[in-house]
């Protein structure tokens, strides 16, 4: 199944689809072909069914893309809302697929009365995103509290991995090259619901105080360096408020850049490379982005 499509397959197939829908930013051009699963059967008979040279792309909720205003010359799997089981593993674990959303896996935990991700109420993404990337918050990470997961190849090949199998760092995952996240079981502790709730209530608040919510961002822009907060380093270089066509440098938090309704991809680019030499020129440190570039940055712009 190279450009036909398998009618035996039940999930959707967009083609030639726009990923400004599809990412948290709202830029970035068409995907050659969408493919949304069913569920882990149904996305196993179709990456079967590919190109083994197809180039692949996995979004959750788009959050931590930025993708060319060219679009991407290959086939996008689109996992949220599609694989989105969450249930209680055992006693003290919870079982979520890629495609649930990080708050909602949050929120689900802590009405259990389980205590150790309620920091990923405040993670604009994705289970599958989070794991791949390590995704933390107020000094909570990810990988500290995953038991297993279970990942899936081009062949469809499923397999269970321990943390033992991947090199687990500060907002970086590298594991078995070719496999992507399917689901994670998570290990948690006994707690309080309502004082559980209650934390991510607390959590929700600061969030929205300090970040500019409701605006089209990819969260945080930059990683933290060892030692520093990236948005004050921002801000100590006077960036704050600047902007590049629609893009702008958020004035709530120096470490969020904003589409403010016009922005193409090629603005945030620009913007992004403008605050990292601004900082170097002031601080010596290069920071370095936690969001990944994808399509073809050549032509497009």
């Amino acid at each position: 199944m190279t450009d036909g499509y398998d009618p035996s397959l039940r999930g959707e197939l967009l083609l030639d689809e726009p990923l400004s829908r599809h990412t948290s930013w709202r830029v970035g051009g068409p995907a050659r072909r969408l493919y949304r699963p069913a569920n882990a059967a149904d996305l196993a008979a179709f990456l079967r069914g590919l190109d083994p040279q197809e180039p692949l792309l996995w979004l959750g909720l788009g959050s931590n893309v930025l993708v060319s205003d060219a679009g991407f010359a290959g086939t996008v799997i689109e996992t949220q809302g599609r694989l989105d089981g969450l249930a209680r593993s055992g006693e003290h674990g919870v079982r979520a697929e890629a495609g649930v959303s990080c708050a909602k896996a949050a929120r689900f935990t802590a009405k259990l009365g389980l205590v150790g991700i309620e920091f990923l109420a405040g993670i604009p993404g994705t289970i599958g995103g989070a794991l791949a990337m390590n995704a933390g918050a107020w000094g909570g990470d990810t990988w500290s509290r995953v038991d297993r997961v279970k990942t899936i190849d081009r062949r469809g090949m499923i397999r269970v991995r321990g943390p033992k199998d991947f090199e687990i760092g500060y907002r970086q995952v590298r594991g078995a090259p070719g496999e992507w996240f399917l689901e994670a079981c998570f290990e948690l502790e006994p707690g309080d619901a309502a004082n559980s709730q209650e934390r991510i209530r607390e959590l929700l608040e600061r969030r929205g105080e300090t970040q500019p919510i409701g605006l089209p961002s990819c969260g945080s822009v930059f990683r933290n360096p060892p030692g520093q907060h990236a948005a004050r380093l921002i801000e100590a270089a006077g960036l704050k408020g600047e902007r590049e066509g629609g893009a702008q440098v958020s004035e709530k938090h120096a470490n969020f850049i904003i589409n403010t309704g016009t922005a193409s991809a090629r603005d945030i680019v620009r913007l992004i490379e403008r605050v990292q030499a601004g900082v170097e020129a002031m601080s010596g440190i290069r920071l370095i982005p936690e969001v990944h570039r994808v399509g073809d940055w050549d032509h497009g712009h």
